[in-house]
């Protein structure tokens, strides 16, 4: 018998199915069990967090940047402002509703010029973007492209203007380094600003005003809280909170003043500062040469940005603020001052000047300016007549650790603690400063040169002009300052906190015959300044002074004519007036100008003319035709 027989085990069969059946059962209870599990997760435990992502999915909130404050004169002239900016938008949905995307571009272009690395900055931002979000195409553009779109905007549907507003600094020129400007926020800055209040904003405070001032000029930020659907496209708005606008700044600057200031540099790199005495209002902040602030809102070009870094005069240096130069003569009524307080010298008593100081049993020879000298030399002399060998024997006798003391009390080598961001605070030696930056001691020689205003010796403008109004005020300290009050939205004025005045113990006797030599100076008849007297029929205290850019060997002349521009000695002129009643404190330094006498006075003369012109009626018939 032939064929086969399959001999079956039903017992086997049976133990393979059940164990299956129990493998897919426990399978399932764990996959019930994870599934019971998650479901507790996120309905209990993961509740506020996804409720939180789903809620962020289904509202979106933008930003409502609020608008800049608004930055005046004294006089409550503008000084910086926001402007209309027109901006050219596209809709690629509605375009391609009502036309061809790439034709409606290529007639824009044709319309308004555009080049082509605008056509290729667009297409990679629609890459970036929702087919329905609206894309930012041309900004800031002329009233002229403005009116040439608009006669032709029903050719161009999904194409739109709105306005925003930009900074326009309406003189620029003038106030480019003391108000600043505005720039566009790089990545630095947005990780140090509260991203809340900056999170639509695109432009931030960079120097000047507008950067110390920055929290309170930008304002707080408002927003919208939009429902959005799936796609992320807005279909509701649900809440709006407006923002609020900057404060508004109104400085101590007199911009009519800061012209006059600015033009008497004309020809001329250097810096003018001038105070007003009583308050410590910073009237005058001058810096030549100067630039556009305009240039750096929307972001300045390559080529005009090189231009300002390559220029040999450095026209973005702020030379009041931040130029340290020796301040030379100018130092010299400090320095008799000094030696009347310590009762080192007397106001009768002379020496005499051969033309030069010589220490005992040393060949060299500091020399005077003048080189037959100046003879019998009292301290009134001294400084009406410059005399550098009378400085350089008081010097010797102070000492520097008094001279440095004293020299501290005024000022030198400190910040002046004005309200903008980045003063340099200039330098007055001293023997523990030599052997910390120069690894040496002292030196008699040293403290001779300092006795001028040269050697280590550096100031700033506004140094010197807070210096010399505290000089005029019989030592009570002058504090500078640009913001004298504020303006916020909901219209309360508040004036600005300014820092209390401390005095420097002095007696006025000697504060008198320091500024009756002062005097002599601009109207005596062998003073420096002497030229600017005339027509005026109040007193001006002024100081010249001549700083060296290097110094002359013992063997040699300095010849002006024989030297390049840049290596002509600084010119500098210290003043205040009237006399009887102190107003206003300028101080002036010209670079490379050579005499003080003859190129910076007759710039504080200008300054000090226009102001009292403006300020006390009975000095403006006088000065109708300076």
């Amino acid at each position: 018998m032939s064929g086969r027989y399959t001999i079956r085990d039903a017992i086997a069969e049976n133990r393979i199915f059940f164990n299956r059946v129990v493998i897919i059962f426990i399978l399932i209870i764990v996959s019930m069990t994870g599934l019971v599990v998650r479901l507790v997760y996120l309905q209990i435990e993961g509740f506020e967090y996804y409720a939180t992502l789903a809620t962020k999915n289904q509202i979106r909130i933008s930003s409502i940047p609020p608008m800049r404050g608004v930055i005046y004169d004294r006089n409550g002239v503008v000084l910086a402002e926001n402007r209309p900016a027109y901006n050219l938008k596209i809709f690629p949905e509605k375009v391609k509703k009502n036309g061809n995307l790439k034709e409606t571009l290529a007639r824009l272009q044709q319309l308004l010029a555009i080049p082509d690395k605008k056509i290729i900055d667009f297409y990679k931002q629609r890459k970036r973007r929702k087919y329905f979000e609206t894309i930012p195409f041309l900004s800031n553009l002329t009233e002229e492209e403005v009116a040439r779109f608009a006669v032709m905007r029903p050719f161009f549907p999904g194409v739109e203007i709105n306005v925003s507003s930009t900074r326009y600094y309406s003189h620029g020129l003038l106030t480019a380094h003391v108000v600043g400007y505005v720039g566009r926020i790089n990545k630095k800055e947005l990780k140090s600003l509260p991203f809340a209040e900056y999170r639509g904003t695109h432009f931030v405070g960079k120097v000047g005003v507008e950067k110390s001032y920055e929290a309170l000029l930008h304002g707080k930020a408002g927003y919208t809280e939009e429902e959005t659907n799936a796609q992320g496209r807005s279909v509701n708005t649900l809440r709006k909170v407006d923002s609020q606008s900057g404060a508004n700044l109104y400085l101590t600057l007199d911009i009519k003043l800061q012209e006059v200031a600015y033009n008497a540099l004309e020809g001329y790199n250097g810096a003018i500062v001038a105070i007003e005495i009583k308050t410590g209002d910073v009237l005058v902040f001058t810096s030549r040469p100067s630039f556009d602030p305009n240039l750096f809102v929307n972001g300045i070009s390559t080529k005009d940005y090189r231009a300002l870094q390559d220029s040999e005069d450095r026209p973005m240096f702020n030379r009041a603020l931040r130029g340290q130069y020796p301040p030379g003569s100018t130092i010299k009524p400090f320095m008799g001052l000094a030696g009347l307080e310590y009762g080192v010298i007397k106001p009768r008593e002379s020496i005499y000047c051969p033309g030069y100081y010589k220490l005992p049993n040393v060949k060299h020879r500091f020399r005077d300016w003048k080189r037959w000298g100046h003879g019998s030399t009292n301290l009134k002399k001294a400084i009406t007549q410059s005399c550098d060998v009378y400085f350089y024997s008081l010097a010797m006798t102070l000492g520097i650790d008094r001279m440095h003391s004293f020299m501290s009390k005024f000022g030198f080598g400190q910040k002046t603690g004005i309200d903008l961001q980045g003063e340099k605070s200039g330098l007055f030696p001293s023997r523990a400063w030599k052997k910390e930056h120069k690894k040496k001691v002292w030196y008699p020689g040293n403290s001779i040169i300092t006795g001028i205003g040269q050697g280590f010796t550096l100031t700033t403008p506004l140094q010197l002009a807070r210096a010399t109004a505290t000089l005029a005020n019989y030592g009570k300290i002058v504090n500078p300052f640009l913001v004298d009050r504020i303006t916020q939205s909901n219209h309360t004025i508040s004036v600005f906190t300014k820092p209390g005045k401390a005095s420097i113990p002095l007696k006025a006797k000697n504060i008198d015959e320091i500024i009756a030599a002062m005097v002599n100076v601009v109207h005596g008849q062998g003073g420096t300044a002497r030229r600017i007297s005339t027509g005026i029929n109040y007193q001006i205290a002024g100081k010249t002074g001549t700083a060296q850019v290097f110094t002359v060997k013992q063997n040699e002349t300095y010849n002006s004519h024989k030297l390049k521009k840049k290596l002509h000695d600084h010119a500098l002129f210290i003043s205040f007036a009237p006399v009887a009643d102190p107003q206003i404190a300028v101080a002036v330094i010209v670079e490379n100008g050579g005499h003080g006498g003859s190129v910076a006075a007759p710039m504080a003369a200008k300054v000090i003319k226009k102001f009292l012109a403006d300020y006390d009626p009975k000095f403006k018939d006088n000065n109708e035709n300076q």
